[in-house]
């Protein structure tokens, strides 16, 4: 089994825009995130800690200008905190391992899919091909992409 953490090296790595997002709870602007129109198949991962987060399968387009996702692929590497930041009441999300700010969920998502949408910002993540999932070490969440529309 991998193991996850908040890892140094990668934390150093990060360009500007991500360390805004996944270390100070920033946001990108809507429209502007590099997997916003991404229909490759293959997962997401925390870009700090590697830790799979959502599947291909599971992203849809809600036209809110962030990659939307109806559940993560590993519920127990999410972490959903109340943020009453900017006067709203919202629920943040989080990666447990590497602790990154991604995003928030919000239960506007489309109700034949459980009625959650993860708003999440591109610069928290990390895009592994489904081609590429098994000799990164992701072949485990192989079965939850195959079906990639």
């Amino acid at each position: 089994m991998q193991r996850y953490s908040k890892n140094p090296e990668a934390l150093s790595q990060l360009s500007p825009e991500q360390y805004r997002v996944t270390q100070q709870s920033g946001t990108e602007r809507p429209g502007t995130g590099e997997y916003l129109h991404n229909r490759e198949p293959g997962i997401y991962v925390d870009v700090v800690s590697g830790e799979p987060l959502f599947a291909s399968t599971d992203k849809f387009e809600s036209h809110c200008g962030w990659p939307s996702f109806t559940r993560p692929i590993e519920p127990a590497h999410i972490h959903e905190l109340r943020d009453t930041s900017h006067g709203m009441i919202r629920t943040e999300v989080r990666s447990v391992h590497g602790d990154s700010h991604l995003g928030h969920v919000f239960p506007d998502g489309p109700a034949d899919r459980g009625g959650l949408r993860y708003c999440i910002n591109s610069a928290s993540l990390r895009f592994v091909h489904r081609d590429d999932m098994k000799a990164e070490g992701y072949g485990d969440y192989l079965d939850q992409v195959e079906d990639a529309r």
